[in-house]
């Protein structure tokens, strides 16, 4: 009854201040379990205790009544051989009111010692349940961190949208492509300009100018004939570098010039 109001109590202030949640949480409740069987037991043995210490008292007279009729058949027998049998038969009638109370105090012992080692028993027994709860609540306690574990990792998941990785992953991918393709279109376009066509006619003519000087070390080491010469590129003609320069100069200028106006226009 008691454990029932303390219940109803403690359910009536969480529920006041807002904390039933936290009364109903798992690990409160098996602690709150562990608690109520620690205080059991602890009252069980002191009821425990109380018994023993009752059974203990309760030997200690049975043995002082023991005593007691030790004492009066010797005083009998000391009166009978001093030849007072009258006082000899009143310590014996003495001696008889004694030893019945010792039988009733014998077999009120036994009943104790009986009721003391059941109780001994219960306590054990007690004390085992509490260590096995003890253990089972330590392990429901991880049971229900792996619970919560699991429910938070599984709630993080439900939050990832995979359609929305996919989307970014394929958006990505697309805008790789096509700045590899925009970085080879101008690559292509720097070929093709007027600067990369000069920049050949420049390797080609520098191509036979060496030519012609390796002939004419094979000429001074009459490896070649004296007669041979180098053929200059059927394509190509000599080019003046410095006109070529020159006019590709000039085009510059003109296109900063054009694009400052552009800027301009742009500005204004």
């Amino acid at each position: 009854m008691f454990k029932a109001l303390a219940r109803f109590w403690r359910y009536l202030t969480a529920w006041v201040t807002g904390k039933v949640e936290q009364l109903e949480d798992p690990e409160v409740l098996l602690d709150q379990a562990r608690r109520e069987m620690q205080q059991t037991l602890a009252r069980n043995r002191e009821r425990a205790i109380q018994a023993i210490t009752q059974k203990n008292m309760l030997q200690a007279e049975v043995e002082k009544l023991e005593r007691t009729v030790r004492d009066l058949e010797r005083k009998a027998e000391l009166a009978l051989q001093q030849g007072k049998r009258d006082l000899a038969l009143q310590i014996v009638r003495e001696k008889k009111a004694q030893e019945g109370a010792l039988e009733t105090m014998r077999a009120s012992l036994q009943q104790a010692n009986e009721t003391v080692e059941s109780i001994k028993l219960a306590i054990r027994r007690q004390e085992e349940e509490v260590r096995v709860k003890t253990a089972q609540a330590l392990a429901m306690k991880a049971r229900w961190k792996q619970a919560q574990i699991q429910t938070a990792i599984n709630k993080a998941l439900e939050g990832i949208s995979v359609e929305n990785i996919e989307s970014s992953w394929a958006s990505a991918e697309q805008r790789i492509q096509r700045a590899e393709a925009e970085a080879s279109a101008r690559q292509e376009m720097a070929a093709q300009s007027l600067q990369g066509r000069i920049a050949a006619l420049q390797d080609a003519q520098i191509d036979y100018e060496a030519e012609a000087e390796l002939a004419k070390i094979e000429q001074r080491l009459g490896m070649r004939p004296a007669t041979d010469s180098v053929a200059a590129p059927a394509a190509t003609t000599p080019v003046d570098d410095s006109d070529a320069l020159r006019e590709l100069e000039e085009l510059e200028r003109k296109l900063q010039a054009a694009q400052g106006e552009s800027n301009a226009q742009s500005s204004g």
